[in-house]
Formats: structure tokens, sequence, C-alpha cells
């Protein structure tokens, strides 16, 4: 699943940035298509509601090229927008006018997007067929002087950017480097900060973090001032490149910020999944489990919207509405129709139907298999997270005991200590009565002997706020069991030694051991079992 996100990413990444990368676009312009481009990133109804107005007013002005830019930019905002039903059925539209009106160009724009649409979905043999059908196209238009290099060089950069989303960094950077030589040979004095971005992340990934980290910041300086929405995918690469370098407090600041950026400016939302599942490994390896499950249920919740079985794209993958084949299917069985009809094959048309008929069928319960399998798919999932999230919950419960019992165990042995420095006192005053004022040394040993018992008192009232239920269930079991029985119990539950129940309880060792064995009795504990264990278990 990461993988298909980390496509998206890349389709993302390019169709947000192919206008302002590689230069103007060679298509005409009106008041809707200015307001929906105004709006794009900033009222996205308002937006789809212009670039429709765009689509009306170059119908009506029957301008076929024009007609399929705006299609092709509204299927860019669905896609931008996670919608992937609606910008499948848009570049398919504009694929099939496209073919209809011979317009090479526009077909190399949309066979680049398709290539996205296929690779996201693991489709990459169709997602390869379509980026080279796409620079194809344009190293024939470039050759013969119809589009500048910026065409051409957005189409390097679409399989470049494939081929880092697929991990195989050097292919990646052969198709950045053939980029760069475009690049330069039209821009010998500008820098190009995506492909520095692309190209710092690369360098990444082969160790080399200094140059990477300054190429970077360069893009994060020019990014800064000039096209704020794109730090979501900067601010990415430096936490990857701080992972790299084993840093997580950088790694996590940054994932953060990119968090932040995408939600202010409500653009690379797919971004949102990535970094919500990079934060949730880094907690969990902080053992911050809280914060781990948090956004490891976050990336869940967008996964599944995207690409859950009842979401929208995956809708119009599993009822089969590839509709520019479908159109092109029906174009050439008209065709193969008049041409059985002039010949009189009746016979031909009757096993074509029959054939047509099978594969509906086929298909039909294929798509049924691929329903119920990815309904058990899903069920099975969220079975699993349930029970994680239980375990989790568990777990952070039984740990939050365990370290308070340790502080209270702590506490107790504090007070031992005291007790203990106090008798010694007592001892030490006593012994020297002779030295003394009687009467202030009578004093101070009344006040030590009434010391004693308030220790125990403020240990109880701990024990009982940490395990408040404790005396409850083993009274329940055990009815005889008295207080003196139920202190010796608390004890034992915290592991305290037959000396340090001494000193807590005011009493001496042997009537600590003489406790314990009664309580044995009264528990019904034989000889081979073990006391600790089984208080433990309240």
């Amino acid at each position: 699943m990461m993988k298909k996100i980390l496509l998206v990413s890349g389709f993302l990444i390019f169709t947000l940035s192919q206008n302002f990368i590689f230069g103007q676009v060679p298509y005409q312009t009106n008041q809707y298509l200015e307001e929906a481009r105004k709006n794009k990133f900033v009222n996205f109804d308002k937006a789809v509601h212009n670039y429709e107005k765009s689509i009306d007013y170059f119908t009506y002005k029957k301008d076929t090229l024009n007609l399929i830019n705006s299609i092709h930019e509204l299927s860019e905002l669905y896609g931008h927008n996670l919608n992937y039903g609606k910008s499948y059925d848009g570049y398919w539209k504009a694929l099939f006018l496209a073919e209809e009106s011979n317009d090479e160009f526009s077909k190399s724009r949309v066979y680049q997007s398709l290539g996205w649409l296929y690779s996201f979905y693991n489709r990459n043999k169709k997602a390869l067929e379509n980026f080279d059908n796409a620079l194809r196209i344009s190293k024939n238009l470039f050759s013969k002087k119809e589009i500048d290099a910026g065409y051409l060089i957005s189409d390097y950069f679409s399989i470049a950017s494939f081929y880092r989303y697929n991990r195989d960094f050097e292919t990646a950077k052969k198709y950045v480097d053939s980029c760069y030589i475009h690049f330069r040979s039209q821009n010998s004095d500008v820098q190009n900060y995506f492909l520095e971005s692309e190209r710092g992340f690369l360098l990444a990934t082969s160790g080399e973090f200094d140059i990477a980290e300054e190429m970077l910041t360069n893009s994060y300086e020019y990014f800064k001032k000039n096209n704020e929405s794109y730090l979501v995918i900067v601010h990415y690469f430096f936490a990857q490149l701080y992972q790299m370098k084993r840093d997580v407090d950088k790694s996590k600041f940054h994932y953060t910020q990119s968090l932040e950026l995408s939600g202010k400016y409500n653009s690379h939302m797919n971004y949102q999944i990535i970094n919500h599942k990079e934060l949730s490994q880094i907690y969990y390896g902080s053992e911050k489990y809280k914060q781990a499950f948090f956004h490891l249920n976050k990336a869940i919740g967008l996964e599944n919207k995207i690409f859950g079985i009842n979401s929208k794209n995956n809708e119009y993958l599993f009822e089969i509405k590839d509709k520019y084949r479908i159109q092109k299917n029906k174009q050439e069985q008209i065709l193969n129709e008049q041409k059985l009809l002039k010949l009189e094959h009746k016979q031909k048309i009757s096993t074509l139907r029959s054939i047509l008929l099978f594969v509906t069928l086929f298909s039909l319960i294929v798509f049924g298999f691929m329903v119920f399998k990815n309904l058990k798919r899903k069920h099975k999932r969220e079975k699993i997270l349930l029970k994680q999230k239980q375990k989790l919950k568990l777990k952070e419960n039984k740990k939050a005991i365990e370290l308070k019992n340790k502080e209270l165990a702590k506490s107790a042995l504090q007070l031992i200590e005291k007790d203990e420095f106090i008798a010694g006192l007592k001892n030490t005053l006593t012994d020297n009565k002779e030295d003394l004022n009687p009467n202030s040394i009578n004093k101070v040993i009344k006040s030590i002997k009434s010391g004693v018992g308030s220790n125990w008192k403020e240990f109880e009232a701990r024990f009982i706020d940490i395990n408040q239920d404790f005396y409850k269930k083993i009274k329940k079991d055990f009815p005889p069991l008295t207080q003196t029985d139920l202190k010796i119990c608390a004890l034992i539950k915290l592991n305290f030694s037959s000396k340090d129940m001494s000193s807590l309880l005011g009493i001496s060792i042997e009537s600590v051991h003489t406790s314990r064995y009664r309580l044995r009795k009264k528990l019904k504990l034989e000889r081979n079992d073990n006391l600790v264990e089984f208080v433990s278990q309240y």
C-alpha cells in the first residue's frame, strides 16, 4: 500500500508543478479558466465550477485543442484532491478527443497523466507504456521544432519520479540527468529547484548527505518565497534525509511540518498518509505507543478512504469502466459489423456475439470474485487493527500500573530507611538518658512511636489509589482475611522482604513470618504453591 501512496505522490507532484517548471503551455485561455486556476488550491468547488464553464465555452466555440486542455486541467484538479475516478473519466475523454482530432501534443500530455494513474494501481507495465508513448511523441514534436524542450523535460521528469518511487534510484538518476541536459541547453544561467530538490533526495540515497542537504536547503529557500505549498514535498525529502542519517528529532520535525503545510494549503493531501505512517514508526521506536497508534490510525483511515474497497476510486476500477477502451472497441465493432453485413456472414456475427457474451459473463464473474476477495481482506485487516489497538491499550495500562507500583515500592523503602534512622536515633537517646533532659527525651521518643503508624497509613492510601480493586477482589475470594492479613498481602504483591515488612508495619520479623504462615493457611495454599505468585494475580 505504501508503494501506491508514493506513486500517487509522484503524480500529484508533477501535475501540480508542470505548468510552473517548464514554461508556458501553448493553449488559449478565457475568464473561466483564469478564475479556475486562481482558486484551484483555495476553493475546490469554485475551481471545478469554472473549469466546467470553460469546457462549455470551448465546446460552444468548437475549439477542440483548448477544450482538451480544460478537461485535462480539471482532471488534474480531481487527481490532486484524490478523486481518481473522475480524474480517470476526464483523461479518457481528453484522449478520445485528441485521437479524433489528431492532436499529437495533447495526446502526449494525457498519456503522461494516464501513466501515473496506472502506476499507483501497480499496473507498472501499463504505466511505462503510457510514459514511453508520451516521451516518444514529445521527441518527435521537439525534433520538428513544434514544441520547446520544456515538454520533453517533463516526460523525462515523470519517468525519473516513477523509478524513484519504485526505489530504482540508479535508473531515476539517469532520467534526472536527461532532464538537466535538456534544461541546460535552454537555460544555462537559470536554476530549476524542482529538479534540484529531486536530485538532492537521490544524492541522499547514495549517502552524499552534505551535498543533498545543501541542495534541499536552497530549494527550501526558493519555494518559501515562490511556492510555499511545494514545501510539503521538500519537508518530506528533508525528513527522509535525516532518517537516513538517524537524526530522529529532525526527521520527526520535518514530517510534522509537511503535515501542517498540507493542511494549511489543502494540497498534496496524499503526503498526509506517508507522514502519518513515518511518524507512527518513529514514535513506536521511541516506545511512545499512544502517539504511534494515533498516527497509524490516521494513516489507515486515509488509506481506506483512497484505496479501500468502498472508495470511489476502486468503484471505477471494479466496475470495469475504462470508457476510452470501450469507445474504441465500439468503433471497431461497428466497422466489423458493416463488413460482415456486406459479406452476409451471419454466422460470424452470431459467433462474435457469443464471444462478447462469454467475455461479459466472465468479466462479471471475475468482478464478483475480486469484490468478495477484497471484502474478506478488509474484514481481516479490521480485525488485525482491532487486536493491535486492544493489545496496545492493555500494554499501556499494564506498564502504567507497573511504573506506579515501582514508585510506591521506592517510596515505601524510603519510609523504611527513615524508620531505621529514627530507630537508631531513639536508641542513641535512650543510651544517653543520663546526659540529657529526661522530659525532652521522652517527648522525642513518644513522637517517634506515633510516626511509625502514620507511615503505614500514607503507604496504604497510595497503594489503594494504584491498585483500586485489590483488597475487594481478594476479600471476596477469601472473606476470613483480617486487616493484618490484607496488609501482608499488599506488601507481598510489591515483593517486599520480611525485614522491610517488619519495618513498615512496626512489628518483629518473627511476627511477619507467623503472619505469612497463617495467611497461607487462610488462602488454602499447598506447600509447593508460591505465595508471591498467587497474590500477584489479584
